[in-house]
């Protein structure tokens, strides 16, 4: 979610074992934005400690020709031995032929390790390509008897300061963030993000009304730059 754009959040760890043991030599993450991928970042840090080790991957290496050149090519030139994968990736540019460049070379390939776990990771671009439609959270706060909240009494603190800081984590998850217009008139929230070093990875929020009675003077409008 967020900050690798349309791009899935990859890593990758390459292990390298001369016989003393097995010893991380290159690790990577998909880069703000989506580029580098994982795979490029981790094979820059390994260098040629990569030829002949084993990459351990969240997701199938692409096998397409975009603004960069195939992780799954990168892989097999920087002569890595085995590639072990967890999730498939759906896009029809690359599922299944990230691991067909890989076996034509010569690589050992195993798929599927811990699959269900790095979907969950990837959930949200997993979503959006097999359904076509975001991946939605729904975050309810209820009382012990199933209730929101007082009508006309503003907004009623119902959770705690952990679950506060669940939701923070949520938003910041989040590429938007909806409440519906009498929300954010009963209760003028600001749905920001409120934790020490990531204040600024708020959310887009959408309020929708066909009235437009969101007030200007709402935490909602005064804080539209943060």
């Amino acid at each position: 979610a967020g900050r690798t754009s349309t791009n899935p959040p990859v890593g990758t760890i390459i292990v390298r074992d001369d016989g003393a043991g097995p010893m991380i030599v290159g690790t990577g993450v998909t880069a703000v934005g989506g580029r580098p991928h994982a795979e490029t970042e981790a094979l820059a840090e390994a260098g040629e400690l990569a030829h002949g080790a084993t990459a351990y991957v969240t997701l199938e290496p692409c096998a397409h020709h975009g603004r960069t050149p195939p992780c799954a090519n990168a892989l097999v030139n920087a002569g890595i031995a085995r590639v072990v994968g967890a999730a498939s990736d759906p896009d029809p540019r690359v599922s299944g032929q990230g691991y067909a460049i890989l076996r034509a070379a010569g690589v050992e390939v195993v798929e599927k390790v811990l699959a269900a776990e790095a979907a969950e990771q990837m959930a949200g671009y997993l979503t959006r390509s097999l359904k076509k439609r975001p991946e939605v959270t729904l975050k309810l706060a209820l009382s012990s008897d199933g209730k929101i909240g007082r009508r006309g009494a503003g907004q009623v603190a119902i959770t705690g300061e952990i679950a506060r800081r669940d939701v923070y984590l949520m938003r910041a998850e989040s590429d938007a963030i909806l409440v519906g217009i009498g929300t954010a008139l009963e209760d003028d929230p600001a749905l920001t993000v409120r934790l020490p070093g990531l204040e600024n990875r708020s959310p887009a929020r959408i309020i929708p009304d066909r009235q437009i009675r969101l007030p200007e003077t709402s935490k909602l409008v005064s804080g539209v730059d943060r």
